[in-house]
């Protein structure tokens, strides 16, 4: 009787239910878990569309925008410039109190070209700023195609802002790879890996906010377009 008691107790332990604290938490775990093996997996697709190495020189655009967040940016920038990339340079983000005369006095190689077809975009405060600020200034000058100057790792998110903004613009991307980059791996300096999973944050947040909000292109007047650029930049 008693092993047939111990055996009767067994089968009703095992068809016994589990306890609502250990039901609700499995289900928690198992959310957790497919969260972030979905994060990780948005992170490695994010890693790959930044470039790490030298990047070809870019096809002819009519124009250039380069958003400042470092000197190799602008020097590339204003290298493509002279070479007959582009016939103007946005330089947009750029600090309200620096002037065309600054510009010049520190990129000395590139002074004519930085007097005559340099534009400087002081009102942009972050990237969909640029964006705007980008959007306004290509309308301006009747731009269809733009070469886009950034840092490989701000690459994709700036391309997304400058679409939504300018759906019918050919934007050309030319990634500036960074020393930090060039030299070492991003995962074996943790310096650079904080930077590549922040700046993948903010990616996600504005691809959530482009998809929530996406811009209706609205035709702009030709009446509003300024002139093309000086002869000096063509």
């Amino acid at each position: 009787m008693g092993m047939q008691a111990n055996l009767v107790q067994r089968e009703a332990a095992q068809r016994r239910p589990p306890s609502p604290r250990t039901g609700g938490l499995r289900p928690l775990l198992l959310l957790c878990l497919a969260a972030a093996l979905i994060a990780l997996a948005g992170f490695v697709g994010f890693v790959r569309m930044v470039p790490d190495g030298e990047q070809a020189p870019p096809p002819r655009g009519d124009g250039i925008v380069a958003l400042t967040g470092g000197a190799e940016r602008l020097s590339d920038a204003l290298r493509l410039l002279a070479s007959g990339r582009g016939r103007r340079l946005l330089i947009s983000g750029v600090h309200p109190e620096t002037t065309e005369s600054e510009l010049a006095r520190a990129q000395p190689d590139y002074a004519a070209f930085a007097r005559c077809c340099v534009d400087l975009g002081r009102r942009a405060l972050n990237t969909a700023g640029n964006a705007v600020e980008t959007r306004r200034w290509a309308d301006g000058h009747g731009f269809h195609s733009l070469i886009v100057v950034t840092s490989g790792y701000h690459m994709p998110r700036t391309l997304m802002e400058l679409a939504r903004e300018m759906p019918n613009v050919e934007l050309i991307p030319y990634a500036v790879v960074t020393e930090r980059l060039r030299d070492v791996p991003w995962w074996r300096d943790w310096p650079t890996a904080r930077l590549m999973v922040g700046e993948y944050v903010k990616y996600v947040a504005a691809l959530v906010r482009v998809r929530l909000a996406p811009r209706l292109a609205k035709p702009e007047a030709t009446a509003e377009r300024r002139a093309a650029s000086p002869s000096c930049c063509s």
